[in-house]
């Protein structure tokens, strides 16, 4: 018998079963432009190419919140040329997706600091997010810039700077001082180029995310991919650090069974 095709399996599944918020390590984009004879800027052109794909399918299925990282704060120790490439994708996907991503309902965020990006992109990046800011129906988080440690220790110093009372600290106030503040934190994590590690992403916000790893490049992780992370997202059993019981009406049933 011949296994369902993915994509048609997926329709039939409930949405309460989908996550709320997916965070995505996009890897790869080098090693997918090395193994075609390309440069490394290429393969970051075609990542960056398939950020749109990306974004429409999780919007497709009704996905509320995407985070994509894009380049981590120890990024910056690539070839110069390398990071420059990267940070002028930038401008010219906003440039030429904007329009698009705002009719679709798209809201922008950016994770991170913005403080080395020329004046000129910095201010794009936050038009952009001002421009997109009402829409609703996908919130897409650009980790820009963006190390989960940093995040951590500057959520701490504007704590201490509001001088709040030790306490008053507890995970709901920590987590309003995050970059993440009124999204929910990651229930499902993919990573893909094979890689098993987080790499300094989301550290508080995954605390309880489930993972999917994929030996997928990120510029070739496409539909059929997103709908098996989806599926399998789907299919765990969430515990949350807790006990899922039996149904007791089997255990009632096991322990007659036993006794004859």
């Amino acid at each position: 018998m011949v296994a369902e095709p993915v994509s048609q399996q997926l329709p039939r599944l409930k949405l309460d079963k989908l996550p709320r918020h997916v965070a995505i390590i996009m890897d790869g984009n080098g090693r997918w432009a090395q193994e075609r004879g390309l440069s490394r800027q290429a393969g970051h052109r075609a990542g960056v190419e398939n950020i749109r794909r990306a974004i429409e399918t999780f919007a497709r299925y009704e996905v509320p919140v995407l985070t994509l990282y894009a380049f981590s704060t120890e990024n910056w120790s690539r070839p110069k040329r390398e990071v420059n490439a990267l940070i002028r994708l930038i401008g010219h996907f906003i440039e030429r997706e904007l329009k698009a991503l705002n009719e679709n309902g798209v809201r922008l965020r950016h994770l991170g600091n913005l403080d080395p990006l020329s004046p000129d992109l910095r201010r794009r990046v936050e038009d952009a997010i001002e421009f997109t800011k009402d829409n609703s129906r996908i919130t897409v988080n650009v980790a820009f810039n963006y190390g989960g440690r940093q995040e951590i220790i500057d959520a701490v110093r504007r704590i201490v700077e509001d001088r709040v009372p030790p306490e008053r600290i507890d995970e709901e106030l920590f987590a309003s001082y995050l970059t993440t503040a009124g999204l929910p934190d990651a229930d499902l994590v993919i990573r893909t180029a094979g890689e098993v590690r987080l790499s300094n992403f989301l550290l508080w916000q995954t605390a309880y995310a489930e993972y999917y790893y994929t030996t997928t490049y990120w510029p070739d992780f496409g539909v059929e991919e997103i709908e098996s992370a989806l599926l399998a997202y789907s299919q765990r059993q969430r515990r949350f650090g807790g006990v899922v019981e039996a149904d007791p009406r089997r255990h009632r049933h096991s322990a007659r069974g036993n006794s004859r």
